[in-house]
C-alpha cells in the first residue's frame, strides 16, 4: 500500500469535492432560468469535450507512458491497451445501462421502467465515473511519488480537477434544466442535478483506497480513464454540440476547452 493514504484521500476528497461543488453550482441555475438556450448549450458541450480530450492526453496518457517506461515496459503498450479497455468499459455501460440524453425521444440501454427524469440523470452520472477515477488516480500517484515528480503529478491532479470542475458547471445546468422542463419542481431538479455528480468523489476516493493494490497497474488505469473519457467525447458530446443551426459554436467551444485545459496542465504540471 502507499505510505501516504491519508494525504492522498484528503487531496482526492478536496479535488473531487470541488468538481462536485461545480456540478451543484451549475444545477442552481435552475432557480434563475426555466429552460436552456440552445446556443449556449452547444458552446458548453464543446467546451466540455475540449477539456476532456486535452485532459486525456496531458493528464492521463502522457503520465501513463512515462510511468510505464520507468517500470521498464514499452510506453505504448499500457497506453494503447488501457485506452482500449476504457473504451470497451464505457461502451458496455452505454449499451446496457438505461439512460436518456437531453432532447432525445427514445432511451438507450436495456429496456426498463425508469421514468424519463431518472434516465436523464443516469446519462450524466454515467459520464462522471471516469472523471472521478482520473482525479483520484493522479492524486494517488502524487502521494506515492517523492520529489519533483510527485510535485508534477500533484500539479497535474490539481489542473485536472480545475478543468473538470469548469466543465461540470454547465453539465449541472444541463441536467437540472431539462428536469425542470419535464415538470419536476426546481428544488428537486436542483437536488437531482447535484446528485448526478456525486459519483466523482465516490470513485475518486475508492481509487485512492485501492491504490496500494493497483499501483503496478497504474499506467493501464490512467490510460483506461483516458479511453473512457474520449469515448464519451466522440460518442455523445461532439455530436450533440453540433446539432441544429450554428454548429460552429460547438467547434469553438471545443477549441476553448482544449486550450484552457492544456494551459492549466502545462502551467501547473
Amino acid at each position: 500500500m502507499i505510505d501516504n493514504i491519508p494525504q492522498a484521500l484528503a487531496w482526492a476528497a478536496l479535488g473531487c469535492g470541488f468538481t462536485w461543488l461545480m456540478t451543484t453550482a451549475g444545477s442552481a441555475v435552475v432557480f434563475f432560468f426555466r429552460s436552456e438556450r440552445r446556443l449556449m448549450h452547444h458552446i458548453f458541450l464543446g467546451f466540455a469535450a475540449g477539456v476532456m480530450v486535452a485532459a486525456s492526453v496531458w493528464s492521463l496518457l502522457n503520465p501513463a507512458i512515462e510511468q510505464a517506461e520507468g517500470l521498464g515496459v514499452p510506453g505504448w503498450l499500457p497506453a494503447a491497451g488501457g485506452f482500449l479497455l476504457g473504451v470497451a468499459f464505457l461502451m458496455a455501460l452505454d449499451t446496457f445501462l438505461p439512460h436518456l440524453h437531453a432532447g432525445a425521444d427514445e432511451p438507450e440501454g436495456v429496456p426498463s421502467g425508469w421514468k424519463r427524469t431518472t434516465l436523464l440523470v443516469s446519462a450524466v452520472t454515467l459520464h462522471n465515473i471516469p472523471e472521478g477515477m482520473s482525479v483520484g488516480l493522479l492524486f494517488a500517484m502524487a502521494a506515492q511519488t517523492a520529489g519533483a515528480a510527485g510535485e508534477a503529478y500533484l500539479g497535474m491532479a490539481v489542473a485536472l480537477a480545475v478543468g473538470i470542475g469548469l466543465q461540470n458547471f454547465p453539465e449541472g445546468a444541463a441536467v437540472a434544466l431539462p428536469l425542470a422542463r419535464e415538470g419536476m419542481s426546481r428544488r428537486r431538479a436542483f437536488a437531482m442535478g447535484s446528485l448526478s455528480g456525486i459519483v466523482e468523489p465516490i470513485f475518486g476516493v475508492l481509487v485512492v483506497l485501492a491504490s496500494g493494490w493497483i499501483a503496478p497497474y497504474m499506467p493501464w488505469l490512467l490510460a483506461f480513464a483516458a479511453g473512457a473519457m474520449v469515448y464519451v467525447v466522440v460518442e455523445e458530446l461532439i455530436p450533440e454540440a453540433h446539432l441544429g443551426e450554428h454548429s460552429n459554436v460547438g467547434t469553438l467551444g471545443f477549441i476553448a476547452g482544449f486550450v484552457v485545459m492544456m494551459v492549466l496542465d502545462v502551467a501547473l504540471g
